[in-house]
């Protein structure tokens, strides 16, 4: 059995959207995809965000991170913003790169 449960995980996730909102996960369907994007990130060489990680394994270390707010499941909406400052910062370290060869 998963401890936190599923519901606990979901209010935890949703604390943080104001009363009118539509909250950012609606399904368990929608936990399970982000504990199982995060563990895969921690497969890969990522930093886990929590402390006695050791010896636990990456999905039981995402769920905590989930749990513990350390680790935020973005919205539709927020994934576009999120893109568009990335390509932003992108080519603002392309503008910078060219500007320092001008030199």
């Amino acid at each position: 059995m998963l401890h936190p449960s599923y519901s606990d995980l979901m209010e935890v996730v949703n604390s943080e959207t104001e009363p009118g909102e539509q909250p950012v996960v609606q399904s368990r369907y929608s936990i399970v995809l982000a504990a199982a994007k995060r563990a895969r990130q921690l497969i890969g060489g990522a930093e886990p965000l929590i402390s006695k990680a050791y010896n636990k394994k990456p999905l039981s270390i995402a769920v905590e991170e989930l749990y513990s707010g350390k680790v935020k499941i973005l919205g539709e909406n927020d994934t576009a913003d999120e893109e568009e400052n990335t390509v932003s910062e992108e080519q603002q370290e392309e503008e910078t790169v060219e500007t320092q060869e001008e030199e």
